[in-house]
């Protein structure tokens, strides 16, 4: 099928539909600059200063960092809150949400990013599920308690060698504090801000489940899966269209609708054909 047919067909969905899951993977924010850290040798190309240590995407996304070593853990993921707070969130962010308004749709985020970035371009904080939490927030790295706050600080790092020069602290206890996202091998993570923000998707769910649903999924990767499988659940349900939008592992059965594009693209066509 040829690219204006699919963004038709997608653009019908959207039309007929009576509300939205927006799933979203790294893929997402290539189009406003991020890298997307595919495989080692994407991650390698973000930073090379890892590829000189031997050291993968898995190993540097790793809580025991903040323990044995913080200015080497925050060196990371204090380099990257810069990075996704410095870029803005791509056109298509705007595009989805004029889509919501013109056509009047309910709508849901449900992602595996980190970088706050639906917020940032003006999503409804109760219709996000950062199913990964969010580096704008932090917890104790222990933890001591429950406690979730906004990130608010300033990390600057040494590029030579990916060291911070200052480490947040836990303001209860005074330890280490740490992004509060789910790392690889994560035993501290505090999930309680993303539970909720669960139990508000299920909410949304259960008082659509007779509505026809759109299902418009991007940059999500098969490697890490959590968004993928998620929209293939949705669309085994009654009623529920996916709308795959993914340059490299686009693939997904009929009657769902497969798009070999990047995010922006695919948004701007699909809005084309909506505005026509």
């Amino acid at each position: 099928m040829e690219l204006l047919e699919r963004f038709k067909e997608s653009a019908e969905v959207i039309k007929n539909a009576r509300a939205v899951v927006i799933n979203t993977g790294a893929g997402m924010g290539v189009d406003s600059g991020l890298p997307d850290f595919r495989g080692d040798k994407g991650f390698w190309k973000a930073y090379p200063l890892y590829e000189r240590l031997g050291i993968s995407f898995v190993e540097a996304a790793n809580p025991s960092h903040f323990a044995m070593d913080p200015a080497f853990g925050w060196g990371f993921y204090g380099h990257r809150a810069a990075l996704y707070h410095a870029a803005e969130p791509h056109a298509g962010y705007q595009l989805l949400l004029a889509w919501i308004d013109r056509l009047k749709l309910d709508y849901f985020v449900v992602t595996s990013n980190v970088d706050g970035h639906f917020q940032k371009a003006g999503f409804a904080e109760e219709k996000i599920y950062e199913v990964h939490g969010s580096i704008n927030y932090l917890q104790c790295l222990t933890p001591c308690c429950d406690d979730i706050w906004p990130n608010d600080e300033i990390v600057p790092v040494n590029h030579s060698d990916m060291r911070a020069q200052y480490i947040p602290r836990c303001p209860h206890c005074g330890a280490v504090a740490r992004p509060n996202i789910l790392m690889f091998g994560d035993y501290s993570w505090l999930s309680l801000r993303t539970d909720r923000q669960n139990t508000n998707f299920i909410r949304f769910l259960n008082q659509h489940r007779n509505d026809r649903l759109a299902v418009i999924e991007m940059g999500a990767g098969a490697a890490v899966s959590t968004i993928r499988r998620m929209s293939e659940h949705l669309g085994g349900q009654r009623l529920t269209i996916v709308i795959r939008i993914n340059p490299r592992e686009p693939h997904i059965p009929n009657p769902h609708i497969s798009i070999p594009c990047t995010a922006l693209q695919a948004l701007q066509g699909i809005d084309h054909a909506l505005s026509e």
